[in-house]
C-alpha cells in the first residue's frame, strides 16, 4: 500500500469515502429511493392481500358500468352483498363502463397498481406546489415520500375500497400547478367535479379570488380586459368543463341525469349513516357529539361559518402568492363542510403533510423544531388509524353512545383540517400584506416552484 493510499480518509467502517451507504445515497439518491418505494409498495400490496381487502367500492363502480351497458336505472341499482347504491353523478358511470371489459381479479390488480401510480403523481404535484425545498433531486424526493405516505390511513382505505380519491386529488393538483393563464388550467377541476361534486369548491375559490383581483384592478383604473385575470379564466374553464360532463351524461343517460340532478343530489343521507366514525366531516362530528342521527341546524351553522372562514383564508392566501396554503385551506374546507367525508376522502393529507414538512425544511433552530413537531403530529394522526379504535359496526349505531375520549378519537381528521386552517391564518399574519398578481402565460415554466407556492419563476 502506498503512502498516498495510507493518507486517504476513510469512513467509520474503514472504507474509502463514497463507497458506503452514505456515499451511495449521494451518488444514486433516485435509485435508492426507487428501491425503497418498490419495497414499501410491495409490502403494502402484500398486506392488503393478506387482509383480504374486498375493494367493495370498485365493485360498485363496475356494477354502475354494467347498468349503463344494460340500459338499467343507475339510481335504483344496488351492488355487492352490502346493497350499496350509486351516489355519483351519471358522468362517473360512463367512465366506469370500461371496467366491465375486465374480469374481477384483473380489474382489482389494475386498480391497485393504478392507485399506487396516482399516489406517486400526487406526491410529485404536492412537492411542485409546495416549492420543493429539498436537497434531493425531485424524482428521489417523490419516490422516498411515496414510500412513507402510502401507509397513511386515507391512502390505505382508498386502495382497500378501490376508491377514486387519488385520481380526483391528482386532477385538482394538476390544475393548480399549471402556470397562470395555461389554456388547460381548470379542466382537471371540472372533470373532478363531474365525477364527485366536492372538488367544485376549488372552482368557487378561484372565482372568488379572481373577482377580488378584478375589483382591485378596476378600482386602479385598469380596463375590463385587464380585469379578466387568469384565476377568473381558470374558474370559467372549470365550470365549462363541469357543465360539459353534465351535458354529456344528459345526452347519453337522460333519465338518470334528470333523476340525479332533481333528487339524488339533494339526498345526502343516501350515501350512508351520518354518525358513523368513518364520516370525518363536521356533520359526523356533531352527530356523535349530540348523540343524534341528524345534527340539523347545528351542522348548517357550523358548515356555513367554516365555509366562509375557509374560503376567506384560501382567497387571501392566493392573493398573497401563497398558492400551496390556499390549496390546503380550500381542501380542508371542502372536507369539513361536506355532509359526508369518509376517511378515505382525506387523501388530501398527502399534500398537507408535504407542505408542512416543506415549511420545516425552510427554517432553522427552534422554528424548524416546532414545524417538525407539527409535521410529526399530523403524520401520526393520519397514520395512527385512531378513528377505528372506537366501537363501530355498520347499522349498529354504536357511535351514538360514545364517551368523550371516543368522540375525540373519531374526530381526528376534522381536527387536523381545522389545524390546517389555523396554520394558514398564522401564515397570513406573518406574510407581508401585499397582493401578488396572477402571472400571465408568458413564460414556459410552471409558476409553482417558488417557496411561496407558485408566484415566482423557476430559478
Amino acid at each position: 500500500m502506498t503512502a498516498l493510499e495510507l493518507q486517504q480518509p476513510t469512513d467509520p467502517a474503514g472504507a474509502p469515502p463514497g463507497t458506503g451507504l452514505t456515499g451511495l445515497l449521494r451518488r444514486r439518491p433516485t435509485l435508492l429511493a426507487a428501491l425503497a418505494c418498490l419495497v414499501s409498495f410491495t409490502a403494502f400490496w402484500t398486506a392488503q392481500r393478506l387482509a383480504h381487502v374486498t375493494m367493495i367500492d370498485l365493485m360498485v363502480y363496475r356494477a354502475e358500468g354494467l347498468t349503463v351497458r344494460a340500459g338499467g336505472s343507475l339510481y335504483d341499482m344496488v351492488a355487492t352483498s352490502a346493497h350499496l347504491p350509486n351516489t355519483y353523478p351519471p358522468f362517473a358511470a360512463l367512465l366506469f363502463t370500461p371496467l366491465t371489459l375486465l374480469d374481477v381479479p384483473a380489474m382489482r390488480t389494475l386498480a391497485t397498481a393504478g392507485n399506487l401510480l396516482l399516489l406517486v403523481a400526487v406526491v410529485h404535484l404536492s412537492l411542485r406546489l409546495a416549492g420543493r425545498p429539498w436537497r434531493l433531486p425531485r424524482p428521489a424526493a417523490t419516490l422516498a415520500l411515496s414510500a412513507v405516505l402510502v401507509w397513511c390511513e386515507p391512502v390505505w382505505t382508498t386502495l382497500r375500497y378501490g376508491q377514486i380519491n387519488l385520481l380526483l386529488t391528482a386532477l385538482v393538483l394538476w390544475d393548480l400547478t399549471r402556470r397562470d393563464g395555461h389554456r388547460l388550467a381548470g379542466v382537471g377541476i371540472g372533470l373532478a367535479a363531474g365525477l364527485k361534486l366536492t372538488p367544485a369548491l376549488f372552482a368557487v375559490f378561484l372565482a372568488l379570488a379572481g373577482a377580488v383581483r378584478a375589483g382591485r384592478l378596476l378600482r386602479s383604473g385598469a380596463g375590463p380586459r385587464a380585469a379578466w385575470n387568469p384565476w377568473l379564466r381558470q374558474a370559467a374553464v372549470a365550470t365549462a368543463t363541469f357543465l360539459a360532463t353534465v351535458l354529456l351524461s344528459a345526452l347519453v343517460l337522460p333519465r338518470d341525469a334528470h333523476r340525479f340532478w332533481t333528487g339524488v343530489v339533494f339526498a345526502a343521507d343516501r350515501v350512508g349513516e351520518v354518525e358513523i366514525t368513518a364520516n370525518q366531516s363536521l356533520r359526523g362530528v356533531l352527530a356523535r357529539l349530540l348523540h343524534t342521527h341528524d345534527p340539523g341546524a347545528a351542522w348548517a351553522v357550523a358548515a356555513g361559518l367554516t365555509a366562509a372562514a375557509g374560503l376567506a383564508l384560501a382567497v387571501a392566501a392566493l392573493l398573497r402568492g401563497e398558492r400551496a396554503w390556499a390549496t390546503a385551506a380550500c381542501a380542508a374546507t371542502a372536507l369539513l363542510i361536506s355532509p359526508i367525508s369518509w376517511s378515505h376522502h382525506w387523501v388530501w393529507c398527502v399534500p398537507m403533510l408535504v407542505l408542512v414538512g416543506s415549511e420545516a425544511l425552510r427554517r432553522t433552530g427552534a422554528a424548524a423544531r416546532r414545524r417538525w413537531a407539527l409535521t410529526a403530529a399530523l403524520g401520526l394522526l393520519f397514520c395512527s388509524f385512531a378513528l377505528w379504535w372506537v366501537p363501530h359496526r355498520w347499522h349498529h349505531h354504536q357511535e351514538l353512545h360514545q364517551n368523550g375520549g371516543q368522540m375525540l378519537l373519531s374526530a381526528v381528521y376534522p381536527l387536523a383540517g381545522l389545524a390546517v386552517l389555523a396554520l394558514t391564518a398564522l401564515r397570513l399574519r406573518r406574510t407581508p400584506d401585499g397582493e401578488t398578481a396572477p402571472r400571465e402565460a408568458t413564460d414556459t415554466g410552471p409558476a409553482v416552484l417558488s417557496g411561496k407556492g407558485g408566484q415566482s419563476p423557476t430559478p
